[in-house]
């Protein structure tokens, strides 16, 4: 920074840390969230703490970012911290933006030593308690903290003692426009259901397991026949299969990670978002942006995003009987699916367009400016 100062360079240079390349999650926005950032005065590039399987790096190669990448272990923080004040010295950062409980704690903890303002990101709703703790410690350290829905705003002040005047609240999603519609469902067609997630336990996808052993033990006849698809890998595989295998239940597939998550989206006719807990949760948001009528836990964004009976159905995280009732609800009625979907499109168009997320991304560059 003191070199780019004598050189006149007043152009800020924004040192993006993330925990990995990993596809999925607050990685993927990257690439327009950088975007943004470049439109209002900024160079950006990405410093990942790891590679992991690297599924969000093509497209940040596309962006432009050049990710600097460390070899290296999620448990060797000394290392990493190293790593990355090398790293971002050399780049000649003015700034660091982190993003996820390490990357952050670690900017937190190098900013002040090496005189670089700090924004910190915050995604997760739910943290664990040690990582809670240091953030709580740390918080003070972030000249600003962006929030990337309304809850982990809620919490961030309440869990980690940040001031609403330190806040924005950014949401990490817009509507693209290139997103296929789903075609409706047509009489005499089976019901196309699905998920897009990581297998873990946070997507309560037992719990979906559960209400469907449910429903089949009420002795619940759909009117048409369904499948439910679920795209994603993770560690709960193994148990989840054993799941449906114990309850009996052949409507249910693991399909395993798909990079055309569009695509998937489109050839559904309902979506499953069961989890026990969320941030923005894109998936949910990108599935209503294609047309699907959402079954959405009340976590996260989705209370505010999902309007029951207009747009979709809100259910009790953890709840088997109430994510019961709103399937048994949906599946009856496979008619009214299109016309749900139709309407949840529109409040994606309409509540996140692009020029509302870069709106929100020019006011978060000119605070960072003033202060």
């Amino acid at each position: 920074m003191a070199r780019q100062r004598q050189a006149g360079m007043t152009r800020p240079r924004i040192a993006y840390v993330i925990n990995s390349l990993e596809g999925g999650g607050a990685a993927l926005p990257v690439p327009a969230v950088a975007r943004v950032l470049r439109e209002n005065g900024a160079d950006v590039r990405v410093f990942a703490l790891l590679r992991r399987d690297g599924r969000a790096l093509p497209p940040m190669l596309e962006a432009g970012l050049d990710p600097a990448i460390r070899e290296g272990s999620a448990g060797d923080h000394l290392a990493a911290a190293r790593w990355l004040r090398r790293e971002v010295k050399e780049w000649g950062a003015t700034h660091l933006w982190t993003s996820l409980s390490r990357a952050t704690i670690l900017g937190l903890l190098l900013g002040p030593v090496i005189g670089l303002p700090v924004i910190a990101w915050q995604h997760n709703a739910f943290l664990k308690p040690w990582n809670r703790r240091l953030l709580r410690a740390l918080q003070s350290r972030a000249q600003v903290w962006v929030a990337d829905s309304r809850s982990v705003a809620d919490l961030s002040v309440e869990r980690l003692g940040v001031t609403p005047e330190r806040l924005a609240t950014w949401p990490i999603y817009f509507a693209d426009e290139a997103m296929p519609q789903a075609p409706a469902w047509s009489p005499g067609q089976p019901l196309r259901l699905g998920s897009l997630g990581r297998l873990h336990p946070a997507k309560g996808y037992d719990v979906l397991i559960g209400a469907l052993a449910r429903l089949r033990n009420e002795g619940f006849a759909a009117p048409v026949p369904f499948t439910i698809e679920i795209a994603g890998e993770g560690s709960q595989r193994a148990r989840l299969e054993e799941l449906a295998k114990q309850a009996g239940l052949d409507v249910l597939s693991l399909a395993g990670y798909t990079d055309a998550p569009y695509g998937f989206l489109s050839g559904l006719n309902l979506y499953l978002q069961p989890s026990r807990a969320e941030g923005f949760c894109i998936a949910a948001h990108e599935a209503m942006t294609a047309g699907l009528p959402v079954i959405g836990s009340r976590v996260g964004e989705m209370p505010y995003s999902i309007r029951p009976g207009e747009t979709g159905w809100l259910v009790d995280p953890g709840d088997v009987a109430s994510l019961g009732d709103a399937l048994s609800f949906a599946l009856s009625e496979p008619g009214r699916l299109a016309s749900i979907g139709a309407a949840a499109r529109d409040t994606m168009y309409t509540r996140f367009s692009w020029d509302s997320f870069s709106m929100i991304g020019r006011e978060i560059m000119a605070r960072i400016g003033k202060t």
